[in-house]
């Protein structure tokens, strides 16, 4: 089983959250801004039903960015959605630093990502990309992919 370095970009890193709160914004556009955000540089967006004054069901839209995307990250906002304020935050994010490692199942390859804390791997996790073309190659269920891949890092611990 082969092993990538660490991919060490991922230890503390200072990033701005932004967020901003919509109740007149079709639901179809809100597809469409997540893919323009992460297209400029965006590491995460996520979206939260909310209520809002005078009770109206709305949407919380809050994306992670670094410091040096929050212009770009704004302009999308503004241009993009209903929008009338944002508001943005530094945060300091933690990130367990990461290993790949292969796992031959009997269908093909898969890799799995490992989150390693204090110099022991504590997360697990196979590649959904990888996993759902062979259930789909191999006509399978997709857990079937998952479940070999467990099997093999078992014996391999």
């Amino acid at each position: 089983m082969a092993s990538h370095p660490p991919d060490i970009e991922h230890l503390d890193d200072h990033m701005v959250k932004m967020e901003v709160n919509l109740d007149d914004i079709p639901g179809e556009w809100l597809g469409y801004v997540m893919d323009l955000l992460f297209e400029a540089g965006a590491n995460d967006v996520f979206y939260t039903p909310i209520y809002m004054k005078k009770n109206r069901p709305g949407i919380l839209l809050q994306l992670l960015c670094s410091l040096n995307k929050v212009n770009t990250m704004k302009q999308i906002l503004f241009k993009e959605t209903t929008t009338l304020g944002v508001r943005y935050y530094p945060l300091t994010v933690h990130r367990l630093e990461r290993t790949f490692k292969k796992v031959e199942t009997n269908w093909g390859t898969v890799t799995v990502k490992e989150g390693i804390y204090d110099g022991l791997v504590v997360q697990r996790a196979p590649e959904f990309e990888e996993c759902k073309t062979i259930a789909e190659q191999h006509q399978i269920p997709l857990k079937k992919v998952y479940e070999q891949v467990w099997r093999v890092m078992g014996e391999e611990t």
